[in-house]
């Protein structure tokens, strides 16, 4: 598999940036795009519903990696646009650390793009990740 670089991936999750709101809804504000260990690269938006129905663009990346029959990450970003239309990369929450664990437990080693020059196995952003020892 080729290496796709941080820029790469940020504008590939930049592409599918979206923002839309629909009475109380919100849809399309972050982005997401990963890279499987195979190559292939799924993107998702995040939905925002008022009753906390919603989920993260890591979701909906990882949902459409699922459906295609695959469950390990390579390398994942997240990305959403200011106001004022400066671009941000933004780390996953602490919901989509574990979702993204839970996939597969070989996507501890996943890489976790923070900016166009730094990214962290997902290994780093979960310290306490196993179960501990009986006492």
């Amino acid at each position: 598999m080729a290496m796709i670089s941080n820029d790469d991936l940020i504008a590939s999750a930049q592409a599918v940036l979206n923002p839309r709101e629909s009475g109380d809804m919100a849809s399309g504000q972050v982005a997401s795009t990963l890279v499987t260990a195979q190559g292939t690269l799924y993107s998702g938006v995040c939905i925002d519903t008022p009753c906390g129905m919603g989920f993260c663009a890591e979701h909906a990346a990882i949902a459409a990696m699922v459906t295609a029959g695959e469950y390990r990450i390579a390398r994942i970003v997240a990305v959403r646009r200011s106001e004022e239309g400066a671009l941000h990369v933004l780390p996953p929450c602490g919901r989509c650390r574990e979702f993204i664990r839970q996939i597969d437990p070989a996507n501890l080693e996943a890489e976790v793009v923070l900016g166009r020059e730094r990214s962290v196995p997902l290994r780093e952003m979960l310290p306490y990740h196993e179960w501990p020892a009986a006492i």
